[in-house]
């Protein structure tokens, strides 16, 4: 949730467009930088909140003949089920859906049932092109338990290697 100065910022989106690769993943990419909203355009998303905090969910792949998620199956997870803001160009894929009935508070003061997202579908993984870059990004990663999972592993191992091609 850093901030990023404009002279940072437009060298970063000029070298991802120019052809360098940006992959990433959990808060470290999808909740940096809140105040600019051209990180966010290029990065493709924008991380809200996890309602319930760390939750178990079902984390389903729905593009499994990319070379990101090729030979993974649907996983099981206990981590924190990331709502977020996307942009509808990412190709995405892997989703999860919301149960809806993890609460959700805000600094404590009030609590909110958030039946509103029972059913919704958020995306996961996603993968976009920014001019001439690659982006690759991975809402999964709160902590070193996820990133042992072997699903988890793989699609950010094989995520960081799509975007540097």
């Amino acid at each position: 949730m850093g901030q990023i100065e404009k002279k940072q910022a437009t060298n970063l989106m000029e070298a991802v467009h120019s052809g360098v690769g940006l992959a990433g993943w959990h808060g470290g990419m999808g909740d940096s930088f809140r105040t600019n909203n051209m990180y966010q355009f290029m990065v493709g998303g924008q991380f809200v909140c996890h309602p319930g905090g760390f939750v178990d969910y079902k984390v389903n792949i729905i593009k499994n003949n990319d070379p990101i998620t090729a030979n993974i199956n649907d996983f099981q997870l206990r981590s924190e089920q990331y709502y977020m803001h996307v942009d509808p160009n990412n190709e995405v894929l892997v989703t999860t859906t919301f149960e809806g009935h993890h609460p959700i508070s805000f600094k404590g003061e009030n609590t909110y049932e958030c039946s509103w997202v029972k059913n919704f579908v958020m995306p996961v993984v996603w993968k976009k092109m920014w001019g001439k870059g690659r982006v690759f990004y991975c809402s999964i990663g709160h902590d070193l338990d996820a990133l042992h999972v072997p699903e988890v592993n793989t699609m950010i191992k094989r995520g960081m290697l799509w975007a540097s091609l």
